[in-house]
């Protein structure tokens, strides 16, 4: 066990987000939002591969039947739409589009989600320019090829999780003004989340509450952006750990590693002096003695 952040790759990423452990190929994947880039990092090799998207990705997720695919296949919630990405060895992206949206207004994206238990993909909607603060997202549910709204009113959804069971949905909006993680019953039949309520309140704790990933008790681990911590919250909601890392924008985790017990980390590199945070924008792994689960394969 170790609280220590290890460097994995200085990746430089505007805004690294949606880790995913590939255990079939000991790999790491995720994206660059802004820098409209998927990345690989390979445990054999320890070097990074990456691949150009045709939008910003705000998620991504394996998709179940891809094994037998090079570098698998990729199911992303971009801008427009969600599509199927299909890494290519001479570095290009095979798109081919699942479905699109109408957004509400022009300028939103998706950004975090990932897949529920049974392997139906869950994602938000947000628009871009956060200075704006407008409450035009909403939480997306793919179910084959149907793209509907399952909840809405949200600025940055964000914290996009589920308990060991599903039967629990873990939701945040991390935009200063709201700052709140929400659980709610999830019926894993219809794939909808019913009765919300208030989970964290982060308002008076360190950090905007970011990405987020369960381990196998349960408890909710989750990026503090802005104060440079990863911290764990029991399955009651209450704060029992807080890890550093050498960035002040940690932007999502996930489990991985051939154990499933090392906790990556994404970071977001912002513009100015970064002299007292050089590392930012890079990808980090912790140790912190406890087991993350398998994240199940998406089946749209």
């Amino acid at each position: 066990m170790s609280d220590q952040a290890e460097l994995l790759l200085d990746a430089r990423n505007g805004v690294g987000e949606s880790p995913v452990w590939d255990a079939a190929r000991q790999c790491l994947w995720w994206v660059d939002i802004p820098g409209k880039q998927l990345w690989c990092w390979s445990v054999a090799s320890g070097r990074a591969l990456q691949w150009p998207t045709p939008e910003q990705t705000g998620c991504i997720a394996l998709a179940a039947g891809s094994e037998a695919l090079p570098h698998g296949q990729w199911i992303a919630a971009m801008e427009t739409g969600v599509a199927r990405l299909t890494p290519q060895t001479d570095g290009t992206v095979d798109c081919d589009w699942v479905v699109r949206i109408d957004q509400p207004e022009a300028g939103m994206r998706f950004n975090d989600g990932r897949c529920d238990r049974q392997g139906r993909l869950r994602a938000g909607t947000m628009v871009m320019d956060m200075s704006l603060a407008r409450a035009s997202g909403s939480l997306y549910g793919l179910d084959g090829t149907r793209l509907h709204a399952l909840l809405d009113g949200f600025i940055t959804p964000n914290g996009m999780a589920f308990s060991p069971d599903g039967r629990t949905m873990y939701l945040s909006d991390s935009h200063p003004d709201v700052q709140t993680v929400w659980a709610f019953d999830y019926d894993t039949d219809t794939g909808t989340p019913r009765d919300r309520r208030v989970f964290i309140d982060f308002k008076p704790l360190p950090g905007r509450p970011d990405g987020a990933a369960v381990d196998e008790g349960g408890c909710y681990w989750i990026c503090g952006n802005d104060a440079g911590l990863v911290h764990r919250f029991t399955p009651d909601g209450r704060l029992d750990r807080s890890l550093p890392v050498p960035v002040k924008k940690p932007a999502m985790c996930a489990f991985g590693g051939a154990g499933l017990d090392t906790l990556f980390v994404t970071s977001i590199r912002p513009g100015g002096d970064l002299t007292d945070q050089p590392l930012a924008g890079g990808v980090f792994a912790l140790r912190p003695g406890v087991r993350g689960l398998d994240e199940p394969r998406c089946v749209p």
